[in-house]
């Protein structure tokens, strides 16, 4: 059984509290602030999990293939794209093993997946294999080096939760992988996880960005 099969139907509760709703509002800005796709754009969402981001990409007029390797998630990723009428492809596969040829997607994209791949550059070079020349390959992932990171490996937070099992990265730890091919990374959520529901906003995010680390940190390659 896959370690997120036994947390898949509680997944997306995350994102309708206030705090879940802003993480993925600052992250998703982040992230397509850095990758850019177009209308029919083909591509591989590693780690798609209940398919957040394959939707997003898919509502964007990407042409998405989704993989993971939790089956409890990939079914809740597909009732969620019918229902929405998007025609996206969910697949159980490993990213370290990808069954698809060389160069044939436009971009490889991952979100929230690489906290828990413990051999980055491995399936780096896996996502960029299947990408096809002058193509992107985007991560984002939790920063170690960060207020989030602190909280995910404190106790009892990483013993009582899926956290047990990550292998969480810092910014400069995603920027020496393939760095030759590195062309742009970033980083957000300034808010610290313990702030005052009230506090959450745009506002506070932009003024503690001047003195906080990220707690999402992104990186985007091209092939």
């Amino acid at each position: 059984m896959a370690v997120f099969d036994k947390i898949a139907d509680s997944y997306d509760s995350w994102y309708l509290t206030k705090m879940g709703s802003f993480v993925d509002q600052v992250e998703t800005e982040l992230a397509f602030g850095m990758f850019d796709s177009y209308p029919g754009m083909k591509v591989l969402d590693v780690g798609c999990g209940t398919g957040n981001f394959s939707i997003k990409l898919a509502q964007q007029g990407c042409k998405v293939i989704g993989i993971d390797i939790s089956d409890e998630m990939l079914d809740i990723a597909r009732t969620k794209a019918e229902k929405q009428k998007l025609d996206i492809e969910f697949c159980n596969m490993d990213v370290y093993n990808l069954q698809f040829e060389t160069g044939c997607f436009d971009a490889v994209f991952s979100m929230a997946a690489f906290e828990f791949i413990v051999k980055p550059q491995a399936a780096l070079d896996e996502m960029m294999r299947v990408t096809k020349k002058g193509g992107q390959i985007f991560v984002g992932t939790i920063s170690r080096d960060s207020k989030w990171g602190e909280l995910y490996l404190s106790e009892p937070i990483r013993s009582s939760s899926v956290f047990k099992y990550a292998c969480f990265k810092t910014l400069e730890d995603l920027r020496q992988l393939s760095s030759e091919k590195l062309i742009n990374s970033g980083q957000c959520l300034f808010i610290p996880p313990d702030i005052d529901e009230d506090k959450i906003s745009i506002e506070t995010e932009q003024l503690l960005s001047k003195t906080e680390k990220g707690g999402y940190i992104c990186a985007l390659w091209k092939k």
